[in-house]
């Protein structure tokens, strides 16, 4: 049996974007709330939380009239709502260059799933998480093979390409053997609604979750 792992007072960063374990993710901050938690997880090589959203948007808004006559006592900004489970990301790369700006690049680590939320003064918000079982090791069926082969290709065709290995849309080692990494791949790639992303990431069953892509890269036509 796995470790469970419990974290509490998790900085969050609510994003329009789902993030997979094992999967990249670029980001600019410019907000106040989110410089100096990031500065911080850089400086300490702590984790943050991605979590997509339900409601609001990426950066703050105010509240339109009709909201805050209806939320009295509101911090006079937009509702947000995210979904409770999300993915542990880890900074990789990080350059600040010009006050107010920070450029990294993050990675996916462990799904979570939140126990309790809270969001803070000045609109950060934090959590209790508890982190979920890593997907385990699985073969890819011969009838699900194609998925696989045609990632393959596709990565083939970037490295033989001009595509620098940093632009690479995704990290070595390339594991085209194992359900999980390839329908993850897949699902950062292709083009699909937002909770359809959030749902295939929290499916435990990285077999399950491959079948599902195949069927999305057939009904494309990306893979016969």
């Amino acid at each position: 049996m796995s470790e469970i792992l419990t974290l509490t007072s998790l900085p969050l960063f609510p994003l329009g974007a789902v993030l997979y374990p094992g999967g990249l993710l670029p980001l600019q901050i410019f907000e106040v709330r989110y410089l100096d938690m990031i500065g911080k997880c850089h400086k300490t090589g702590a984790p943050f939380g991605v979590v997509s959203l339900t409601e609001g948007s990426e950066v703050r808004k105010p509240a339109n009239a009709s909201a805050k006559s209806a939320a009295p006592g509101g911090d006079g900004f937009a509702s947000e709502a995210f979904n409770a489970v999300g993915t542990l990301a880890k900074i990789i790369e990080f350059s600040a260059p010009q006050p107010g700006l920070m450029v990294i690049q993050c990675q996916g680590v462990h799904r979570f799933s939140i126990t309790r939320r809270e969001k803070l003064k000045h609109g950060l918000w934090i959590a209790d998480v508890v982190r979920m079982e890593e997907d385990l090791p699985v073969k890819i069926p011969h009838d699900l093979q194609k998925s696989a082969d045609a990632l393959g290709k596709l990565i083939k065709g970037l490295l033989n390409s001009s595509t620098p290995p940093e632009k690479m849309p995704m990290p070595p080692p390339y594991l085209l053997d194992d359900c999980s990494w390839v329908a993850n791949r897949w699902c950062e790639l292709l083009p699909m609604p937002l909770a359809l992303k959030q749902g295939l990431m929290e499916l435990n069953n990285p077999l399950v979750r491959l079948e599902l892509v195949c069927d999305i890269l057939e009904r494309n036509g990306i893979s016969r």
